[in-house]
């Protein structure tokens, strides 16, 4: 009897540089990424951590051997593919970056109008879906600005959700919370990696976030970032 197939990492860079206004940021970077898992990007300042991830958005160009993200082939991307990409992806940044003039529940009708959700049923379906999955089911009418900082992230990652991404990109969540509200930010991370299935991608300096919730490690230094080895 033949043993299942192995399956394919959702991610996979096989030497790949990345580049910035023509600037090489990242060089000859081999990664592999499976559905499921949750991982880290660690380094300085200025190392490049979130270059990765705008590379892995069709953001900033990579050139290389692969440069694959889910069925799309960076090294090929046409610029209309890359609305089709970020669909695909929940991103879920540091300053939140809300809509600051409506709603909470606008802000989320916002982004599946934008990816072709049209009827109204199904956008306050998917809106109460997510809301309700990371405690916010109560703050739909809020404005941002009536939100804290760790409600405002909520939204964040709530949005990330709408589509029901394969992997979620999270650049420095949790750098503009305190401690206490940064460990409940990481624990709904965590939960959603686990009961949802995406590969999770988690950019961070904070290495006390890192030893509280361990996870595979990726360190970013000198133009390069490679696997942290356990045993090294």
């Amino acid at each position: 009897m033949d043993s299942p197939e192995k399956a394919l990492p959702i991610i996979l860079f096989e030497d790949i540089s990345i580049f910035n206004n023509g600037n090489l940021i990242i060089d000859s970077l081999n990664m592999s990424v499976n559905k499921g898992e949750f991982i880290y990007i660690e380094g300085k300042v200025g190392s490049g951590k979130t270059s990765i991830i705008k590379s892995l958005i069709g953001e900033l160009p990579v050139k290389g051997k692969v440069a694959r993200v889910g069925e799309f082939d960076l090294l090929r991307l046409k610029n209309r593919k890359i609305p089709y990409l970020r669909r695909k992806i929940g991103v879920v940044f540091q300053d939140f970056q809300l809509l600051m003039d409506r709603s909470v529940y606008d802000n989320l009708a916002f982004v599946l109008k934008a990816t072709g959700m049209s009827n109204s049923r199904d956008i306050d379906s998917r809106i109460k879906s997510v809301l309700e999955g990371v405690g916010m089911s109560l703050k739909a009418h809020k404005m941002p600005h009536q939100l804290s900082g760790g409600e405002q992230q909520r939204i964040a990652i709530a949005r990330a959700l709408l589509n029901e991404p394969d992997i979620i990109l999270a650049d420095e969540p949790t750098g503009n919370l305190d401690d206490e509200t940064a460990e409940g930010i990481m624990n709904l991370l965590l939960n959603i990696n686990r009961e949802m299935g995406p590969a999770v991608i988690m950019v961070t300096h904070n290495r006390s976030i890192i030893s509280k919730f361990p996870g595979k490690r990726w360190l970013c230094e000198n133009c390069s970032c490679n696997l942290i080895r356990e045993d090294a």
